[in-house]
């Protein structure tokens, strides 16, 4: 889970850089930043099954509802983006990096391991 949240959060915070290359006026940006989204997406649901697999071998729940969330937020952003629906897809972008820093915060606190919590 760690890895799997890590690589998602290094992934999604840089969809913005990519954005904003786009917008300053390079368009290889927007090529960049839907290359971007599909990664993000992908490695999204991969965490999702990981933390399913977490949940039954562990009767550890929390992290795949979370996980849950996350991914259906991004599924709609995705969508959102290619729809050019920007009311929608930015701040579905600004909560989705908050959501996965919040997750990748709780994987790597040292209580995690200890006791379990998420």
């Amino acid at each position: 889970m760690r890895a799997l949240i890590s690589a998602h959060v290094v992934a999604i915070v840089a969809q913005p850089v990519f954005a904003g290359v786009y917008l300053s006026g390079d368009f290889d940006g927007l090529r960049w930043h839907a290359v971007g989204a599909d990664v993000v997406t992908s490695l999204g649901y991969v965490q999702l099954i990981a933390a399913a697999v977490v949940w039954v071998r562990r009767r550890r729940s929390g992290q795949f509802f979370a996980t849950l969330g996350v991914v259906a937020a991004e599924t709609v952003q995705y969508f959102a983006g290619m729809d050019g629906a920007l009311w929608l897809h930015l701040p579905l972008g600004v909560f989705t990096i908050a959501a996965l820093v919040v997750q990748f915060i709780a994987v790597w606190r040292p209580s995690f391991s200890e006791d379990g919590n998420v």
